[in-house]
């Protein structure tokens, strides 16, 4: 499951203003490579909508099935904001909705039969 946070105001590749949903995985754990120590974590995505302002807002908090998973990606560069530090990056973090992905799986069965 993935919970809607907040919602982002974007820009589509024509210039024009859409607004997507910020959404988060449930609580995780990871252990730090730096200092071995265990620590929680939510992984957060952006997905893109058709919805006006006051729609998709009306969707924070709301749960959807699914998951937030790892993409690998051309090597990109990224400001952290709280630090203006730069870094790069190699991946970027997806909203995966099992319901498609078993869809796109069937499609993809039948085709090679």
């Amino acid at each position: 499951m993935v919970t809607v946070k907040e919602i982002k105001k974007a820009k589509n590749s024509n210039g024009e203003d859409f607004f997507g949903l910020i959404v988060q995985s449930g609580a995780m754990t990871v252990k730090s490579k730096q200092t071995g120590r265990v620590y929680f974590t939510a992984k957060t995505a952006f997905v893109a909508t058709t919805f006006d302002e006051e729609t998709a807002a009306s969707l924070i908090g709301v749960e959807f099935d699914g998951t937030i998973r790892k993409v690998e990606t051309d090597p990109y560069e990224y400001t952290i904001e709280e630090t203006g530090e730069i870094i790069t990056l190699s991946h970027r973090w997806e909203y995966v909705d099992p319901a498609l992905e078993m869809e796109e799986q069937i499609v993809e069965e039948i085709a090679v039969i």
